[in-house]
């Protein structure tokens, strides 16, 4: 997205000092531009024009795993891999990897610093500064591959000024900030084609007909060489413990993904078909047992709050042998994906603790989840950024939630009902919005690694 929320409170330390300073400078909450982030890279001497090759993420659900498959299988091939995804969870560093490190603050801070010296008081949302610092980092260190997240659709994301990337994917499109891409999924899908670009090839995972169909249009007019998942790249289970992937130059054999859900076989297809169409892997001369390790990536690939089992403080809380899971999933896209894997958790009870954002589509959202669930407690945490009120996600599960209202308050609960653990063990499932497993996550105790 070319615009962001305030910087506060989503931006602490020394980097949202910097960060809540340049906020006052562009006081909208969003504009979908691309003027000032080129005027800003311009005066920066055009850092997007000397990165190594970029795969550029859109979609509405799946494209940070994406990312971090790209990421999990660049590394095991030996690559030095820079990523830029967002939004972060717990730390504004989260958002980029240097060559294979989250960035460090005080280099972080040096950057911005650089950025706000340079844009001189111009106007500047956040979000652009943030896209204009990662470009910057990824210039200046070594590195042999790119992976760019998109913010928000495409057509005019920040990260948009990327003039010719080796490959752009598209993951799973669904409804979600209608009030900025569109209110029908073929004018959300077109938002999402705007980052196809002339002559570059495109991947897509499987898509609804009317988005699939704006693909394809886009892309016959861009000139651009488009895999559809089903029609030229597919990934099957393959035993219990693997894939089998397939596409135009061939078939391989991958892990089981490290990622839990059903999803997220298609995520790692998907990372696997964008390196392929866009030859990346392997390269020209390239070691055929070298990429039969980087392959294995798919099986070691990370993502926090996406299905991530929990172990810490508050997983301390429930009775051994519970499991205690956290999911950043936020629209009816990711709530249909989410009751894929749920349909499979019927080996033992499950209570949904759900935390959603104002603008979120909260009844679409817990409308597959229901079915699945012995209890669901809807809460709001005191930090958590724009949270729903707890009473809106009690009507929005048509009177099933009852209030958490906090989530230490619903594990407690759900601990107490359980008795001193006479009960079978079961699971509880943290969901409904990325705010709400940043905060989670510190709750936890995670670190960001």
């Amino acid at each position: 997205m070319s615009g962001a929320a305030a910087a506060s409170p989503e931006f602490v330390g020394r980097p949202g000092v910097v960060l809540e300073r340049l906020n006052r400078l562009y006081p909208a909450l969003i504009d979908l531009s691309l003027g000032r982030i080129d005027a800003l890279l311009g005066r920066l001497g055009h850092p997007e024009r000397h990165l190594p090759p970029v795969i550029h993420v859109a979609g509405t659900n799946g494209k940070g795993s994406v990312c971090a498959n790209l990421r999990a299988i660049g590394e095991a091939a030996g690559l030095r891999v820079h990523v830029a995804t967002s939004p972060h969870l717990v730390d504004v560093t989260e958002r980029f990897r240097v060559a294979g490190r989250l960035v460090s603050e005080a280099r972080l801070v040096a950057t911005l610093e650089e950025i706000e010296r340079v844009n001189d008081g111009a106007p500047i949302t956040v979000f652009e500064v943030l896209t204009a610092a990662g470009f910057l980092l990824f210039a200046r260190e070594p590195a042999d591959l790119a992976v760019i997240e998109v913010g928000l659709g495409g057509r005019f994301d920040a990260t948009n000024v990327i003039a010719a990337p080796a490959c752009s994917a598209i993951s799973a499109i669904s409804m979600d900030h209608e009030a900025f891409l569109g209110d029908t999924l073929g004018k959300i899908a077109g938002e999402k084609a705007g980052i196809i670009k002339p002559g570059r090839p495109v991947v897509s995972a499987p898509q609804p007909p009317e988005a699939r169909a704006v693909l394809e249009g886009e892309a016959a007019r861009a000139g651009s060489t488009l895999w559809l998942a089903g029609r030229d790249w597919s990934v099957e289970p393959r035993g219990a413990d693997g894939l089998r992937y397939a596409d135009p130059l061939g078939t391989l054999d991958l892990p089981r993904p490290a990622l839990a859900g059903a999803f997220q076989a298609e995520n790692s297809g998907l990372a696997v078909a964008a390196l392929r169409a866009g030859g990346l892997a392997p390269p020209p001369g390239a070691s055929p047992g070298t990429w039969h390790k980087a392959w294995q990536g798919v099986g070691q690939a990370r993502w926090p709050a996406r299905m991530q089992r929990l172990h810490g403080r508050l997983a301390a809380l429930l009775a051994p042998g519970w499991e205690l899971w956290l999911d950043g999933g936020h629209n009816p896209g990711a709530g249909a994906a989410l009751s894929q894997t749920l349909a499979g958790w019927h080996d033992r009870p499950l209570h949904l603790v759900v935390g959603m954002k104002q603008s979120k589509d909260a009844r679409g959202f817990l409308l597959p989840l229901l079915g699945h669930a012995d209890s669901l407690q809807a809460v709001a945490e005191p930090g958590q950024h724009m949270a729903l009120p707890v009473e809106a996600i009690v009507a929005a599960s048509g009177g099933r939630a009852e209030p958490g209202p906090t989530v230490r308050e619903a594990l407690r609960t759900v601990a107490e009902r359980a008795g001193s653990g006479a009960a079978a063990p079961a699971r509880v499932l943290i969901c409904g919005s990325l705010y709400l497993a940043g905060e989670v996550l510190k709750l936890d105790g995670w670190i960001p690694d």
